[in-house]
């Protein structure tokens, strides 16, 4: 395996989190990932046990709760807030690795198949089945899906090396990784120089017993990353094996300006160029189109919407209707708007080199800030209305499983915030996405036409305004009534 040291680079300067105190000091400990992952896998056997004992159709059960409002919504207020740190704690890694005790994987992925072809199409599938089922309110449903998950990522690492399932297929992984580069840490070199002089390359391969080279004593990134030639936080799951393996404690958790890897065309290490993987891009569009369609599901005129499609296609069953929908809103639209960016950006700057795919590719990246900007939004708003919600579930919970209320009788006026008061804070992130897109836009579109910047800026510009406004309307739409309110 040949691994290339990035040319050039100067020592950070930037904030090490694991320089702090408290934090640092556990982030450090070779065992806070494994106790993070027991408290999720923990919660994790709560919403099973629950989901399987509740009633089919209950929207205010443990298992729709936790899953479809707080895990949802401090899934992105985490990322916001500091970056990936549930795939930090994903249990599904820890049963994964019980079980390589018993069965090592002798297998390599394809090489055709290691694209984010796959895992888009199982982001969407996952979409469309909390929308085609209502998930929110089917507890079962949701304990057979957390199921299908654990054994999924089982099956996939006991066949395959490395972090298969969470590179090339996780839906959850997948959209953490693209939200992920608005996050504000990140995981580099200290110092380039130390690692041009590193002969083990420890942060890759592991560290290994200088007895029996055999034994790794602590694995390196399972994800191929190699630090000094990675950049930004694409495909990083924040599982800190680097800096345990590390023998000259020359990886940081540093602070960096969110966003700013979206115009970075550099070769990346165990991805390449942004400009060459249309998969990515593709994924980071299906982002961003998801999360209006996401929230388009919770307001109440998407009941139009479904009826005008039923009339047209003559049918009334939900399914296809469904479908057409997601192909529209997912696929036609997108190729619509980013195709009709790119031939105006072409034609302006003169550009005859670069295809109109590949000008979509290359600005594509750009809109990952206004589609976070819209999930926080819309997940945002779950989690603030809902907050407490989870007081008088447990309490439910723990009288079905006690016979008695063990934790007194369900409180069920707790909830959270007003939807008018959550108002302006989702109008808020989507401001700040809009901006956000725009200032990538404009750094992609001076990058590759540095005559012309203005010019090729402009149509991408009027794209996020189209988006942002379309995204504000979203949000003061009546919201269609579900359950209590909790989930959407």
């Amino acid at each position: 395996m040949l691994l290339r040291v990035a040319p050039g680079g100067r020592r950070i300067s930037a904030p090490d989190v694991l320089d702090w105190p408290g934090i640092g000091r556990f982030l450090r400990w070779r065992h806070a990932r494994t106790a993070l992952q027991l408290v999720l896998l923990a919660l994790a056997a709560a919403v099973v046990l629950d989901g399987l004992l509740a009633p089919r159709i209950d929207p205010t059960n443990l298992a729709t709760v936790l899953t479809w409002v707080h895990y949802r919504g401090l899934l992105v207020v985490v990322l916001l807030a500091a970056g990936n740190l549930f795939c930090t704690a994903c249990p599904f890694v820890l049963v994964r690795d019980a079980g390589r005790r018993v069965r090592r994987p002798a297998l390599s992925f394809p090489r055709w198949l290691r694209t984010k072809w796959i895992a888009i199409a199982l982001f969407v599938a996952v979409l469309f089945a909390y929308e085609l089922f209502d998930l929110w309110a089917l507890p079962r449903a949701t304990a057979w899906l957390v199921l299908a998950y654990f054994a999924s990522a089982l099956v996939v690492d006991l066949i395959f090396t490395g972090a298969t399932f969470c590179k090339y297929l996780c839906p959850i992984g997948q959209f953490n990784f693209v939200a992920s580069m608005m996050s504000p840490l990140e995981l580099r070199v200290k110092d380039p120089g130390t690692c041009r002089g590193c002969g083990t390359v420890d942060c890759i391969k592991g560290r290994r017993a200088p007895e029996t080279p055999d034994v790794v004593l602590q694995r390196g990134c399972e994800l191929r990353l190699f630090l000094p030639s990675k950049i930004g936080n694409m495909d990083c799951t924040l599982c800190l094996d680097c800096v345990h393996a590390c023998p000259h404690d020359n990886i940081a958790l540093a602070a960096r300006v969110p966003g700013a890897e979206l115009a970075d065309n550099g070769r990346r290490s165990g991805i390449g160029r942004f400009s060459r993987r249309m998969d990515i891009a593709a994924l980071a569009t299906v982002f961003t189109f998801g999360s209006l369609l996401n929230a388009f599901g919770m307001v109440a005129p998407i009941r139009g919407v479904e009826a005008w499609l039923a009339a047209v296609m003559g049918g009334t069953s939900e399914a296809p209707i469904l479908a057409v929908l997601f192909l529209l809103a997912l696929a036609v639209l997108p190729v619509l708007l980013l195709g009709v960016a790119a031939i105006v950006t072409r034609r302006v700057a003169g550009d005859w080199q670069r295809s109109v795919l590949q000008i979509a590719v290359n600005f594509a990246y750009a809109l990952v800030p206004f589609g976070f900007g819209m999930w926080l939004a819309h997940y945002g708003f779950h989690l603030l209305t809902g907050a407490f919600a989870v007081v008088p579930v447990t309490q439910r919970a723990a009288s079905d499983v006690f016979g008695w209320p063990a934790l007194g009788q369900p409180l069920w006026r707790l909830t959270g915030m007003r939807p008018g008061s959550v108002l302006p804070i989702q109008i808020g992130f989507i401001l700040l996405g809009a901006m956000g897109s725009l200032a990538a836009a404009f750094h992609v579109a001076d990058r590759d036409y540095p005559a012309a910047g203005g010019r090729s800026f402009a149509p991408w510009a009027v794209l996020v305004i189209i988006l942002m406004l379309g995204a504000l309307w979203l949000i003061a739409q009546p919201m269609e009534m579900r359950g209590l309110g909790f989930a959407g």
